[in-house]
C-alpha cells in the first residue's frame, strides 16, 4: 500500500522494503536492523518523498523498512499546499505510520527543515516507540503557529523576533532518551543559529546525541544527500548505530555484575547522569568491602529533594554514569574526566565523602560520549528552604576540610582558571544600576591579588553536595562533581558557594557564608580589597541573569527561581558586595 486517505486528502507514500539497492553498504559495525521502520519526512516548499529516494535506499540497504509520505499539496498527494499546517502535517504523518508501519516495529524518524517540528510532535505522540531521530537543518515553531494554515498569517507569526522560543518542540526533545542525530549544514540561510543551538541544547539533555556537521552543504540537506554519497552514508550510519555505552559499562563491572535497570538523575546541565542498578554474584551477600552504596557525581545528583538513596533490595548496588554530551564539554572531556578520576583516587582515605571511580572512558573511544562510572553516595541534593541554616553550616565546615587536603608536588591539581574577565562580562539589558556594574567590572580588571594556595573543589555549591537525615541527624553525606578541582585561593571556593546561596536562597545568605566559613576555622585573605576581588570575579561570571543554573534548580523543585528573580538577586548581591556588606 502506497496511498493513505487521511485528513480529507490522498497521501502518497514511497515505500522501501528491507534490503535496498545492491550497491548501498553501511560503515563497519552498522549491520542490518530488523523490526525497525524509518519514516522520512520532507521539508516545505517543493519538497517531496520522490526527491529523497537515495536517502530512503540508504536506510533500506541497512535492513530497515522505509516509508516516506508526500504531505498534502506536495509530490503525488492531493490537496493545496497553502491549506497545509503544522497540525495537518502531524495528523497526516501519524495516519501513515498507524496504517503502513507494522504494529511491532520501532520507529526511526528523519525530518528535513520544517519536519523538525513534525518529528518532535511525533516523538511526543509515540514516546518510547521512537528508537532514533535524525534532524536535518531542523526548524521549530511557536505553538501559536501550529494550527494556522500556511500563508500570510503563518508567515507573520514565524517572522516575529524570537517567537520560535515559545515552542512545544524543545520540551519534547529535551525529554527524548533515544538516539538523536542533528545534521548541521556548513551554511544555512534559512534556520537562525539560535534555533539550531536551542535544538542541540534540548537534545543533549537526555538523548544519545550525535552531531553531524556537513561543511559543504546549504540548508537543503535532502538535495545535498542525493549526490553526496559519503555524507549520506555517514548520516544513515549515525542514526542507526547501536549504543556503545551499555557494553562498556558491563565490561567495567567486576565479577559478573550486570545492570538491571537505569533511571535519570535530574538537576544538572553540564553532563548527563544516569543511576544504574546492578546485581551479580559478588553482590548477593551485600555490598562488601569497597562496594558501598556510592556517590552520585555531577550537578544532577540525588533521587530528588528530600528522598534518601540507600542500597536497594536483593543485595544489589547503585552506580552512577556521568557522560559529557554537550559539544563544549565533550571537547574538553578528556581533561575534565581524567582530572576527576585522578582527584577521586587522591581523595580516597582522606575522609572527604567523595565517589570511587570504577572506570573512565575520557575520550569516548568505547562509549557514545566520554563517560565516567562511579559509586554512589547516600543522600540527596537539597535546595529547599527548610533547614537551610543547618545545611549552610555543614557546607562551610565541609569546605574547610576540603581546603585542608594535603597534596604533594606530583598530586597538586592545576592552577585555578577564572570564569570571566572584564571584557566577557555581560551587563543585564535595561539595568537601573549601570554604575554598579561598571564599578564591579573595574574591580576585576585589576591585577589578581596574591594568595596562599589551597586544594580547591572549584565548583562547590548546594547542587554538588548531598545531605541525609534531618534535624539533629542531618549530615553532609557526599560531595560530587570534581572535574574543576584546582589549586588557588580559598576565597574563590567561598565566593562561588556564596554566589550560589545568594541566587538560590537570597542575598543575605550569600553575604553570610564567608563568616560561617571563618567560624569553622577557614582562613580567608586579610585584605578586604582582595576578598572583594574574588567574590566579584565569581559573581560576574553569572551575569546577566544566572539563568543557566536555574534549570537544574527548577528540576529539583525550585520553580520560583524565575529569570527575573535571579537577575534581581544577582544585581543586588553585586551592589551589596561593593558597599562592603558581608566583610
Amino acid at each position: 500500500m502506497d496511498t493513505v486517505m487521511s485528513d480529507g486528502e490522498r497521501i502518497h507514500c514511497v515505500v522501501r522494503d528491507p534490503g535496498g539497492t545492491a550497491d548501498q553498504t553501511g560503515a563497519a559495525g552498522v549491520t542490518g536492523v530488523t523490526g525497525v521502520t524509518v519514516v522520512v519526512l520532507h521539508g516545505a516548499g517543493n519538497g517531496s518523498a520522490g526527491l529523497l529516494v537515495p536517502v530512503l535506499d540508504e536506510f533500506a540497504a541497512r535492513g530497515c523498512r522505509v516509508v516516506a509520505p508526500d504531505f498534502s499539496g506536495h509530490g503525488r498527494s492531493s490537496g493545496d499546499p497553502d491549506g497545509l499546517s503544522l497540525e495537518r502535517r502531524f495528523v497526516q504523518a501519524r495516519a501513515v505510520i498507524d496504517r503502513i508501519v507494522p504494529d511491532g516495529d520501532d520507529l526511526v524518524l528523519v525530518g528535513f527543515s520544517m519536519s523538525g517540528q513534525t518529528v518532535a510532535d511525533l516523538v511526543g505522540h509515540y514516546g518510547g516507540r521512537v528508537r532514533a531521530i535524525g534532524l536535518c537543518a531542523p526548524a521549530v515553531y511557536a505553538r501559536e503557529a501550529w494550527r494556522v494554515p500556511f500563508g500570510h498569517g503563518f508567515t507573520e507569526i514565524i517572522r516575529r523576533e524570537g517567537g520560535w522560543r515559545d515552542t512545544t518542540a524543545l520540551d519534547t526533545l529535551r525529554g527524548y532518551e533515544g538516539t538523536a542525530v542533528l545534521a548541521v549544514p556548513g551554511t544555512d540561510d534559512v534556520i537562525p543559529p539560535d534555533v539550531t543551538g536551542a535544538v542541540e541544547d534540548a537534545l543533549t539533555a537526555r538523548s544519545r546525541y550525535r552531531r553531524l556537521d556537513v561543511p559543504g552543504a546549504g540548508h537543503r540537506l535532502g538535495v545535498w544527500f542525493v549526490t553526496a554519497a559519503e555524507d549520506r552514508r555517514r548520516f544513515a550510519d549515525a542514526v542507526l548505530a547501536p549504543p556503545g555505552t551499555p557494553a562498556w559499562v558491563e565490561k567495567a563491572l567486576p565479577g559478573g555484575e550486570r545492570v538491571v535497570s537505569e533511571r535519570w538523575l535530574t538537576g544538572g546541565w553540564t553532563s548527563q547522569m544516569r543511576l544504574l542498578r546492578t546485581e551479580g554474584p559478588a553482590l548477593e551477600a551485600g555490598p562488601g568491602p569497597g562496594r558501598e552504596a556510592g556517590p552520585v557525581p555531577g550537578r544532577e545528583v540525588g533521587p530528588g529533594p528530600g528522598r534518601e538513596a540507600g542500597p536497594g533490595p536483593g543485595g544489589g548496588r547503585d552506580v552512577v554514569l556521568r557522560s559529557f554530551v554537550k559539544p563544549f564539554y565533550r571537547r574538553h572531556a578528556p581533561g575534565l574526566l581524567a582530572r576527576e578520576a585522578d582527584v577521586l583516587a587522591l581523595l580516597a582515605g582522606t575522609g572527604i565523602p567523595a565517589p570511587e571511580c570504577l572506570a573512565v572512558d575520557a575520550t569516548g573511544e568505547f562509549c557514545d560520549a566520554p563517560s565516567l562510572l562511579m559509586t554512589r553516595l547516600p543522600g540527596a541534593v537539597r535546595v529547599d528552604e527548610a533547614g537551610l541554616d543547618a545545611r549552610a553550616g555543614l557546607l562551610a565546615r565541609q569546605l574547610v576540610r576540603i581546603h585542608a587536603v594535603s597534596v604533594t608536588e606530583g598530586t597538586r591539581p592545576r592552577p585555578y582558571q577564572a570564569w570571566t574577565s572584564p571584557e566577557r562580562v555581560r551587563v543585564p539589558a535595561g539595568t537601573s544600576r549601570p554604575r554598579v556594574w561598571a564599578r564591579a567590572v573595574e574591580v576585576i580588571g585589576r591585577e589578581a591579588p596574591a594568595y596562599e594556595g589551597v586544594f580547591l573543589h572549584r565548583d562547590f555549591h548546594p547542587g554538588n553536595v548531598l545531605f541525609s537525615g534531618a534535624g539533629a541527624d542531618l549530615r553532609l553525606s557526599g560531595v560530587v562533581d570534581w572535574v574543576e578541582t584546582s589549586w588557588g585561593p580559598a576565597d574563590l571556593d567561598v565566593a562561588h558557594c556564596s554566589t550560589a546561596l545568594a541566587l538560590l536562597h537570597g542575598v543575605e545568605h550569600g553575604l553570610a557564608f564567608a563568616g560561617r566559613y571563618a567560624a569553622h576555622g577557614g582562613v580567608l585573605s586579610r585584605d578586604p580589597e582582595a576578598r572583594l576581588y574574588w567574590r566579584l570575579l565569581d559573581a560576574l561570571a553569572f551575569a546577566p541573569d544566572a539563568e543557566k543554573v536555574a534549570r537544574p534548580w527548577r528540576e529539583l523543585g525550585r520553580t520560583d527561581l524565575t529569570p527575573q528573580l535571579l537577575a534581581a538577586r544577582l544585581e543586588t548581591y553585586v551592589a551589596e558586595l561593593l558597599e562592603g556588606a558581608g566583610g
